[in-house]
């Protein structure tokens, strides 16, 4: 196969460049303009193959693969696309062990930038044949475009090549029946394999017709080019997949969700009451801040653009370790969240306030379009979000455990909790309401990581979502998790 060392690409430096190290699901170039095209080299010797090569190339399949997916899906490919590099290059480094396997320790003449920078090209690219199949051709032209041989397969441990093919491929079988069921064949099933399958039997209390338990996850109806479906409950055997950095979920000690109890009246009241109240006041802030947070790619690539223009430059290695921490992070606090999600069962808001409120009219947002109006009933209200055809149980809020965990482990990355954050909105650009918000060109801005993730919990009530009480859960074990998954990385780099 003819190599081609040369092929127009973005030339990437300060902002884009880091923009490109995607921390959890995906690549963050999301986080930053894309620059124009001209002519450029990789310099395999000097250069950041995951900044300037992987990330870019990546980042449209990511975007792609991530939309419409649960958030469970798009964290279990980060871990098995993204983390092996890890263990590329731990042979290259020191001390370094790997996550997945142990591939040795390399003489310290070959620690080298171009055998890093090798080692974790093949590996992204055996992944990503692997896993994606269907993007051939981008994986292809992405080893071409940097002068490496894509027929290149030998397992060889003495090799950057070698290295980097054994990575992947380890992770693979290291990853193999860890409780995901990504395969579909649990059970021993042997045809019509179902990937992702619940194996655990679970089964709702309430249908989409009938609340039986005013308390319990009800799931909704979704509606697809005027197609019905009704939602079910995404993966939820995540719960019991391996985590990296701790035993068992049982172990984060969560309050219970006592506010979605409907026999405690008052309480219940209150909490869909606020969610009605954050519905009648929406602003476009709100309402692209919510369609922000409920991406779960982008969000973490403004934080990547952000730490960029604080002037840090990563060379490949330590954009590995920043990788490796992040979706570290990401995996543990979904399977935490999944277990406790499930453990409690627990109401969502739309339940909640069609059975408290039934044909009653009420001031809230009235749909796309329409604004708040004060003639919508109980039965007729939504959420500000989309609805899915796929949801979960309530209780605690997941998307505002993933972004605790996040900015935990990138506030230790940094040291510090201060980052100016902004992301821009342009008119008219919402998924929700196109053409309409926001109504003028607009910055979304943030001083620091804390109100960055303030936001992102917030965001999760104005879109109707979450009550204020499963945000505030979320607290109580995410930032661990965002500590824990640092600390993990830490260790393997100091071989332990």
């Amino acid at each position: 196969m003819t190599i081609l060392r040369r092929l127009r690409r973005p030339r990437l430096g300060g902002v884009v460049a880091f923009a490109v190290t995607m921390a959890l699901a995906g690549s963050l170039t999301s986080g930053v303009a894309a620059a124009p095209q001209e002519e450029a080299t990789f310099d395999l010797d000097h250069g950041n193959v995951l900044l300037e090569v992987v990330y870019p190339t990546f980042n449209m399949v990511s975007r792609t693969e991530s939309l419409g997916r649960p958030m469970s899906w798009t964290l279990d490919h980060a871990m098995r696309l993204e983390l092996p590099w890890f263990d590329a290059i731990a042979p290259y480094h020191p001390t370094a062990v790997g996550i997945f396997s142990d591939l040795g320790r390399r003489p310290a003449g070959e620690h080298t930038t171009r055998n890093k920078n090798i080692a974790v090209a093949y590996s992204a690219f055996t992944s990503f044949n692997a896993i994606l199949p269907q993007y051939e051709s981008r994986w292809l032209e992405m080893m071409e475009s940097i002068g490496l041989d894509p027929d290149n397969t030998a397992e060889d441990p003495t090799t950057a090549s070698g290295i980097g093919i054994l990575a992947a491929k380890n992770a693979m079988a290291a990853r193999k029946n860890d409780g995901s069921n990504r395969d579909g064949d649990a059970g021993g099933r042997k045809y019509n394999q179902q990937p992702y399958a619940d194996y655990t039997g679970y089964r709702p209390v309430n249908t989409a017709y009938q609340l039986r338990n005013p308390s319990r996850w009800q799931p909704n109806t979704a509606s697809t080019r005027e197609v019905f479906t009704v939602q079910e409950f995404a993966t939820p055997q995540f719960g019991r997949v391996k985590p990296f950095t701790y035993d068992s979920p049982a172990q984060f000690q969560v309050s219970p969700p006592t506010n979605s109890n409907h026999l405690n009246h008052r309480a219940y009241h209150s909490q869909a009451d606020a969610v009605l109240r954050a519905s009648a006041s929406l602003d476009d802030r709100q309402k692209v801040t919510a369609e922000l947070f409920n991406d779960n790619v982008r969000p973490f690539g403004i934080i990547a653009g952000a730490i960029a223009r604080g002037n840090i430059h990563l060379n490949t290695e330590e954009t590995v370790r920043y990788v490796a921490a992040s979706v570290v992070a990401g995996v543990d606090v979904v399977i935490a969240s999944w277990y406790l999600m499930r453990e409690y069962d627990s109401v969502r808001p739309f339940s909640a306030i069609r059975h408290l409120y039934g044909e009653k009219k009420l001031t809230a947002w009235g749909g796309p379009g329409k604004g708040t109006v004060s003639d919508i009933t109980g039965d007729e209200w939504q959420g500000y979000l989309s609805t899915l055809a796929f949801a979960s149980p309530e209780y605690p809020s997941a998307s505002s455990a993933l972004c605790l965990a996040y900015v935990q482990q990138a506030r230790r990355f940094i040291g510090t909790d201060q980052l100016t954050i902004a992301w821009p909105v342009p008119k008219g650009s919402s998924l929700v309401e196109p053409g309409v918000t926001p109504a003028s060109d607009m910055t979304l801005s943030w001083s620091s990581l804390s109100d960055f993730a303030s936001d992102c919990g917030q965001s999760r009530i104005w879109g109707g979502e979450n009550f204020p009480s499963s945000v505030e859960a979320a607290k109580q074990y995410a930032p661990q998790i965002g500590d824990l998954a640092y600390d993990f990385v830490q260790r393997k780099l100091n071989g332990r």
